[in-house]
């Protein structure tokens, strides 16, 4: 399958201007900008990739700002503490963030409520909130009109339709809370050119979008040496229906046929681990899988990734998934499914950085023999993998969005 996938390119920013500093808001001397980020999960406490996304840019960003942080307090002590040159406030207590597996609607209402009075505190020049769970954007608003401070708003997925697969009848609330929310803010920051192509089919004007991707830490996914233990076949995500887990697993049993010794590593952890630690037992793979569970450190999930050939997302709905980009700094070739949901295919040049297929079996196992058997090929597609992994170095990524809040800050 040929696929020519448009991936996103943009440019180092510039220093600023003395004629744009000048129209940056007065009384700023070491710092440019006071810029909030809301989410309700804020790493390290909690991982994830959008958590991951604005840690990597704000303790960037605080190298020539203030940033501050809103999220629900997982840690101990106060409740406003500073952490890696970073000012982070616990808005309120945590709260379960799923529901037998789905974002707990209870937990969004409980933190948009007890956002305001933090919010509001602050004299920030910009806020930047992250699109789910739609509801804190609303209060971000309201805030935002009141101290006539710009809001952005960052794009991961759009649902559309698929409000009423994951909701039933129900999902026409949620249909309609995401297009109140694409109105909200003065810039929407997709993450990727497909959730941009998602979003102007939703009706947003392209005037009003700035793509800003994921990125990575390149340099320190170089420094990490691989583990001792190797893997043919390596996965890294939550363990949830979407990711298809279970398709990797059938294809690791057909490929048994033709390389009965592989080895597949699976970091993460979710509510479908029970059912897959089954499945591999079914399909007579308790030698060739190693379910990790969930690691803490990054640098012993790049040893992992290092100590493997080949990275495997089989999920079929993602917005930029900074796994993707971590294993190819790692040298790995990514193989990524095709569909309409998945905007990870957007990451993935096929055939240079690894493959788009279909969502299949057999269609997995064959790929996966193919580059297993042809080490000239599994060489050539990791090296391609580490140079287009090094242009989405987050140093490139935090100057591109650092254009885009003064420009936000210039025009409100």
């Amino acid at each position: 399958m040929q696929r020519h996938n448009q991936i996103v390119s943009f440019e180092r920013s510039q220093a600023v201007p003395t004629h744009v500093l000048g129209m940056l808001p007065s009384g700023r001397t070491a710092k440019l900008l006071e810029i909030g980020y809301v989410y309700d999960v804020i790493y390290p406490y909690v991982k994830g990739g959008v958590q991951k996304r604005v840690w990597e840019l704000a303790k960037r960003l605080a190298r020539n700002h203030e940033v501050h942080l809103f999220g629900m307090k997982y840690w101990d002590g106060a409740k406003d503490i500073v952490k890696d040159g970073l000012h982070l406030h616990g808005v309120c207590n945590p709260r379960r963030l799923y529901i037998k597996n789905r974002r707990s609607i209870d937990e969004a209402l409980y933190f948009a409520s007890r956002l305001l009075a933090p919010l509001l505190k602050r004299d920030l020049d910009l806020v930047d909130c992250q699109e789910a769970p739609y509801l804190p954007s609303f209060s971000s608003k309201l805030c935002s009109l009141a101290r006539k401070n710009p809001l952005v708003i960052t794009w991961y997925e759009v649902w559309g339709d698929y409000w009423y697969e994951y909701l039933g009848i129900k999902g026409v609330f949620g249909q309609i809370i995401e297009k109140l929310t694409v109105r909200l803010p003065k810039f929407i920051i997709p993450i990727s050119e497909r959730i941009k192509q998602d979003l102007l089919r939703f009706g947003v004007p392209e005037d009003l979008m700035r793509v800003v991707p994921n990125g990575v830490d390149f340099q320190k996914v170089q420094l990490v040496e691989p583990a001792d233990e190797e893997f043919d076949v390596i996965y890294v995500g939550r363990l949830i229906s979407h990711k298809n887990i279970d398709v990797l697993l059938s294809a690791l049993s057909i490929v048994k046929g033709d390389i009965p010794d592989i080895r597949c590593g699976i970091i993460g952890d979710g509510p479908e681990m029970d059912r897959l630690k089954i499945l591999s037992k079914e399909y007579r793979l308790l030698d060739n899988v190693r379910f990790f569970g969930f690691i803490e450190s990054d640098e012993d999930v790049y040893s992992y990734m290092k100590s493997s050939k080949i990275f495997v997302l089989p999920s079929t709905r993602e917005g930029f998934p900074n796994t993707i980009l971590e294993a190819n700094a790692s040298h790995l070739p990514a193989i990524v499914v095709n569909d309409d949901k998945n905007a990870g295919v957007g990451v993935v040049k096929h055939g240079y950085n690894g493959y788009v297929i279909n969502l299949s079996s057999q269609d997995l196992a064959k790929k996966i023999v193919c580059l297993l058997e042809n080490k000239g090929l599994l060489t050539k597609l990791g090296r391609n993998s580490a140079e287009f992994a090094e242009q989405y170095d987050w140093n490139t990524i935090v100057a591109r969005i650092e254009q885009v809040y003064e420009e936000a800050v210039i025009c409100d």
